[in-house]
């Protein structure tokens, strides 16, 4: 797996203990930073993961988000002595701030972030795990990687809303069978499964996810945040919806985007000949 020990981070942004971020050339690399405990996540991963996602959001420096963890996992799933064994002795109260700091960052964020999200699955990706990578815009996996919903193995079901997150991805026959058998399997299989896009040999995990990061760096933002967003709504609305919906979406990109693609595109295709959709970006200002 690829290793990332040491595990570098911002001096300018949150974070810093269970979660390190470093920036390169407006790829955000946030890893998750419990590697003694294969980056179980726990109560204080998510205040800091909510804390470092908001300021990502808006920092200049960051034009895309890479969510993957520290060492040879990306993350075993929930810490269960760390968050479960600590929210049982809490009032109600504190337990419900420590579940809404949890959903917080993994799906409430995460599924409408400004920005574009990449999961990288660096190794182990267990239970809890499920649903920040689920909820990410796109994943890359090393080969080598292991994935499991094992919470059938300890007396459990799967926790949080893992059930669901895996459900918009995978078919029902699929997720129930890893859900009912706890059984593992690894990155090219998670790939028939529809979690992740491509699988790759460890050794070119980093660099691959670069290379996607760079290619969605080089899009209009305002245009891809919008199709982004205008995909995750749509697919829970009927059709009736939906032709509504993306109509109005669509004039609404083009009321607030500053580039203004749309008559920069037409007028390159149309009028110059100097851009042929489908081979290459129109030529961004």
């Amino acid at each position: 797996m690829e290793n990332n020990a040491a595990a570098p981070h911002d001096p300018g942004l949150p974070g810093g203990k269970n979660v390190a971020v470093e920036l390169e050339e407006g790829i955000a690399w946030v890893r998750l930073n419990r590697p003694e405990k294969r980056n179980a996540m726990s109560v204080g991963m998510a205040e800091e993961m909510n804390l470092v996602l908001n300021a990502l959001e808006i920092d200049q420096r960051c034009g895309v988000v890479v969510l993957t963890g520290v060492g040879d996992a990306f993350s075993a799933g929930m810490d269960l002595k760390d968050f479960f064994r600590h929210t049982d002795g809490l009032g109600d109260i504190e337990r419900h701030r420590a579940y809404r700091a949890t959903r917080a960052w993994q799906w409430r964020t995460l599924m409408p972030y400004a920005k574009p999200t990449i999961a990288m699955v660096n190794g182990w990706c267990f239970g809890g795990a499920f649903t920040p990578l689920i909820c990410c815009d796109l994943a890359i996996a090393a080969q080598e990687s292991i994935f499991g919903l094992s919470e059938i193995n300890w007396g459990v079901i799967p926790g949080g809303v893992v059930s669901k997150a895996i459900s918009t991805l995978m078919g029902d026959r699929q997720a129930m069978y890893y859900v009912m058998t706890g059984e593992q399997f690894n990155g090219a299989k998670a790939v028939e499964l529809g979690l992740v896009n491509e699988a790759v040999p460890a050794s070119q995990l980093r660099q691959r996810t670069t290379e996607l990061a760079r290619c969605l760096l080089g899009k209009n933002p305002t245009v891809l945040r919008q199709a982004r967003m205008a995909y995750k709504y749509a697919r829970e609305m009927t059709w009736e919806q939906a032709a509504e919906y993306l109509t109005a979406k669509s004039d609404q990109t083009h009321f607030v985007d500053p580039e203004k693609g749309r008559e920069q595109g037409l007028k390159q295709f149309l009028d110059e000949k100097s851009f042929r959709p489908g081979l290459k970006n129109y030529s961004r200002p």
